[in-house]
């Protein structure tokens, strides 16, 4: 079994370098995904509430390496649905926050809240009094450490400047077409890792269109999965540990979260990372315009 490395974070505990992501896996599925993952040898799992599968997450981490006992509103209602009594990681979704559930549509498969027209409900809750919320969470013992995801350069400061415990992690959509350099950069002056979500592109995000670029199928990033003999993917999630980026590619199928998890064998050189970074465009796949 490959041995993962972990990135040491602000407060002085490790999270794994690569994990499973969750997002967009179907009821149905995910649970095996996750089982098969925790095989394989992943011991970092990205879930959230809003994904609308994490019961079937906690079903197999209680089976696989999990307690059962519980815990405050949406971190209790986490730590319900995953069986755990405490979490490794709790962050703020997105910086912004949405209306209570019962005052909105739910669409099936997605918690997130609708209207009648489609549209996501937002709320005017400040994010800064979200951030103090997490650390009485911390301070309680219900997860070890809190982040962020989905922040900007500013969001963070507002938050830095009135924490007592710092963000450890910034969740972002990172990969060649969304390198994110300089969101990484401040990150690191501040402590902060940085895990990239959707690291392989996305490829099976719902509202795609057919005339939008594909980042697996680039020219010039299959010249170099020839170069290595891997596959686009494992070079574009190689690409992430080589940069110190956590990566949590998703996938619910058993031969491809082994593929996804074959790249410690390699390193790409550093003119390559460099070449990969040149593949930047500003290319945001995952934004929050619905």
């Amino acid at each position: 079994m490959a041995k993962v490395p972990n990135i040491k974070l602000n407060n002085g505990l490790e999270i794994p370098a690569f994990g499973l992501g969750t997002w967009k896996s179907k009821a149905g599925e995910v649970e095996q995904a996750v089982k098969d993952a925790i095989d394989i040898g992943y011991r970092h799992i990205d879930c959230a509430h809003v994904y609308g599968n994490e019961k079937e997450v906690g079903t197999a981490l209680k089976e696989k390496i999990c307690r059962r006992h519980l815990v405050e509103k949406a971190l209790r209602l986490t730590l319900q649905d995953l069986g755990l009594e405490y979490l490794d990681l709790y962050l703020i979704h997105w910086p912004h926050a949405y209306k209570k559930r019962q005052f909105a549509i739910r669409r099936e498969g997605e918690n997130f809240p609708f209207d009648a027209n489609g549209k996501i409900q937002f709320s005017d809750v400040d994010y800064v009094d979200t951030w103090k919320a997490l650390e009485k969470c911390v301070n309680k013992g219900l997860t070890k450490s809190i982040g962020v995801s989905n922040f900007n350069k500013r969001q963070l400061e507002r938050v830095l400047e009135i924490s007592t415990i710092k963000p450890v992690v910034n969740q972002v959509e990172c990969h060649p077409y969304l390198n994110q350099r300089k969101l990484i950069e401040f990150c690191r002056s501040k402590g902060i890792v940085i895990t990239g979500y959707s690291p392989l592109g996305s490829p099976d995000r719902p509202w795609a269109k057919p005339e939008e670029p594909q980042l697996l199928e680039d020219p010039k990033l299959k010249e170099l999965a020839v170069k290595y003999k891997k596959t686009p993917a494992q070079i574009v999630l190689r690409y992430q540990v080589d940069r110190g980026v956590v990566a949590i590619p998703k996938s619910v199928t058993k031969s491809r979260i082994q593929q996804n998890f074959d790249i410690f064998d390699f390193s790409l050189t550093a003119d390559d990372v460099a070449y990969l970074d040149t593949f930047d465009v500003n290319g945001r796949f995952c934004p929050m315009t619905r």
